[in-house]
C-alpha cells in the first residue's frame, strides 16, 4: 500500500462550504496567545520579582495585597485563561497527530477538554473569591489589616 502525497502547492479542492476551519483558527490562537502569554508572565515575574524586595517579599499578604484590586485579579485570570486553552489546544494537537484509534482519541480529547474546563473554572472561583480575612483564619494568624472577630 503506498500513499501518494500532493506537492505543497497544489490547490486544496474544498468539498466543506460553509464550515469552519478548526485547525486554522487554532493555529492562529497558538501564535496570538503566546505573544499575550509572553507579555503577560514576564510582566507578572517583573512585579513579583524585580519590584519591591523581590523573592523575600512574597508572601501571604502579598498575595491578599495583589487580589485586592481587580486590576491584578484580571491580570492573573486572563492569564490563566490563555494558557489553559493554550496548554489543551497543544495537548489536542499532539493527540490528533500520535492517536491512531478513534475512539482513544476521543476519550483522550473528552479528557483534556473536561481538565481545562474543570482548571479554568476553579482557578477564577479562587481568584475572584479569595478572602485574605476568613474567618477560617485564626486570630492569631490574621492580617493586620483584617478586623478581629
Amino acid at each position: 500500500m503506498s500513499t501518494i502525497i500532493e506537492a505543497p502547492r497544489t490547490p486544496r479542492v474544498r468539498s466543506s462550504k460553509g464550515r469552519i476551519n478548526w485547525e486554522k483558527w487554532g493555529w492562529l490562537y497558538m501564535r496570538l496567545s503566546g505573544v499575550l502569554l509572553l507579555i503577560l508572565i514576564f510582566g507578572h515575574l517583573f512585579v513579583n520579582l524585580v519590584l519591591g524586595q523581590g523573592i523575600k517579599e512574597i508572601d501571604f499578604a502579598f498575595v491578599a495585597g495583589k487580589y485586592a484590586t481587580p486590576f491584578w485579579q484580571w491580570w492573573d485570570v486572563i492569564m490563566l485563561w490563555l494558557a489553559m486553552i493554550h496548554g489543551s489546544n497543544g495537548m489536542r494537537t499532539i493527540v490528533n497527530d500520535y492517536a491512531g484509534n478513534r475512539t482513544v482519541r476521543r476519550v483522550l480529547l473528552g479528557g483534556i477538554a473536561v481538565a481545562a474546563v474543570v482548571l479554568i473554572v476553579l482557578g477564577t472561583l479562587v481568584v475572584f473569591t479569595f478572602d485574605p480575612c476568613s474567618t477560617l483564619i485564626p486570630a492569631d494568624q490574621a492580617l493586620a489589616f483584617c478586623p478581629v472577630p
